[in-house]
């Protein structure tokens, strides 16, 4: 696992919404709640999912609540 793991290609607007809040990573994204991830404008349940995924393979998980 590293920390510099690109995010998958979960869509514009879910990459867009993530990048407004500076993250680029998988490693970014697991510094998130799930409940936080979905509450981004332009994450959706689909990119929730594939990351949620990209985050196992890695090792990693959503932040705890």
């Amino acid at each position: 696992m590293t920390n510099d793991v690109p995010l998958p290609s979960i869509g514009a607007p879910a990459t867009r919404a993530l990048a407004q809040v500076g993250i680029e990573t998988l490693a970014g994204v697991a510094n998130l709640s799930e409940k936080e991830l979905a509450k981004l404008h332009g994450v959706g349940p689909k990119a929730v999912g594939m990351l949620k995924r990209a985050l196992a393979e890695q090792g990693l998980e959503f932040r705890a609540q």
